[in-house]
């Protein structure tokens, strides 16, 4: 991808959504949900499409005016990071849910899978043209990944997971071709059960994260994490390294998204993805101070140490829907700030 300098910055997906559109404290209560929940959103039916535009157009602002140099639409359409896409695809059950055990061990309501599985129209389109549309910088947007979504269901009607994967993929695929042609720059896959589940990961995800990319023209990025740190407890302890990455080397992705800043992951890590770029995780989600930009070039000059300049990208460590804009905006700025210093430093 052309367009953007040395160490580019981005989001990773989410953007704070703000109080006038969606029930902030009602979305943090529990986990991102799986299923639809139109109850968080606080504008009525007939004009919550156009206030998910202003919040977009916000969002969109609020990144270029910061600096930031890939910019994406902070999901303002979405109750969560998955169950849109997820709940739009053909063979889900629409009169019930069912029910999956999530990354902590709790039963949540889930898509129900009661047919095979297609995706029988474009569903974020839109969404990426008007994106194109709204930001001068290169661009980005975000689909759940065939492994989650395969981890986020109850399979009644495949014979085993892996077939079930492998459909998710087919229906991804076709809208990572649609988002492309629609003029975005980089299309990011999100699979935090990669982490969860890496046993499972291990038998048939890359088939599958590979299966749902074969053919597609663009950068194509893929984010693993340990999840929300806001959702999970501030302060929650991660872990220090993940469970399954260096597989991902072998996958056809283009730049894989790790956290690094909360969990004080060993940058040394970074050496097991050799033919990968690295969007690195340089803020910590879960504590209310905001680094210093030399803590952020700090963290940067870290990695360098293992990873080239032209491999490396810098971005928070994961999405930022449950934080205020306003804090938000603070941390962004200072990730902005510290990769300057280190631009000047290298050249």
């Amino acid at each position: 991808m052309r367009g953007h300098p040395i160490l580019p910055t981005t989001i990773v997906g989410s953007y704070p959504q703000p109080d006038w559109l969606i029930d902030r404290e009602r979305l943090k209560a529990s986990l991102p949900p799986r299923v639809r929940a139109e109850q968080l959103w606080r504008i009525p039916a007939p004009w919550l499409a156009d206030a998910q535009e202003a919040a977009t157009l916000m969002a969109i602002r609020d990144q270029e005016e910061l600096g930031i140099d890939i910019v994406g639409d902070g999901e303002m359409r979405r109750e969560s990071y998955s169950n849109r896409l997820a709940t739009a695809l053909s063979g889900i059950d629409t009169r019930k849910h069912g029910t999956a055990i999530d990354r902590t061990g709790k039963a949540n309501p889930v898509p129900l899978v009661s047919g095979p599985i297609r995706r029988v129209a474009p569903i974020e389109a839109q969404d990426a043209a008007f994106l194109r549309r709204h930001s001068s910088k290169p661009v980005k947007l975000t689909l759940p990944g065939p492994f989650t979504m395969t981890q986020q269901a109850e399979n009644g009607f495949y014979p085993d997971a892996r077939s079930l994967a492998m459909d998710y993929a087919d229906g991804v695929n076709a809208e990572v071709r649609d988002l492309f042609a629609a003029g975005v720059d980089v299309v990011q896959l999100d699979e935090p059960y990669l982490q969860a589940r890496a046993a499972e990961a291990n038998a048939y995800a890359i088939e599958a994260i590979n299966r749902s990319l074969d053919g597609v023209d663009g950068t194509t990025a893929l984010h693993i994490c340990f999840g929300y740190a806001m959702v999970h407890g501030a302060g929650v302890q991660k872990p220090k390294a993940y469970d399954f990455l260096a597989e991902l080397d072998a996958s056809v992705v283009d730049v894989i998204s790790i956290e690094a800043a909360q969990p004080g992951l060993d940058p040394s890590i970074l050496e097991e993805l050799p033919n990968k770029i690295i969007m690195y995780g340089v803020l910590d989600l879960s504590i209310p101070e905001v680094e210093t930009p030399e803590l952020v070039a700090a963290r940067i000059r870290q990695a360098l140490r293992h990873v080239d300049a032209e491999r490396l990208w810098i971005a928070p460590d994961c999405g930022m829907k449950y934080h205020s804009r306003e804090h938000s905006q603070a941390k962004l700025r200072a990730m902005v700030q510290g990769t300057e210093i280190v631009r000047a430093e290298i050249g």
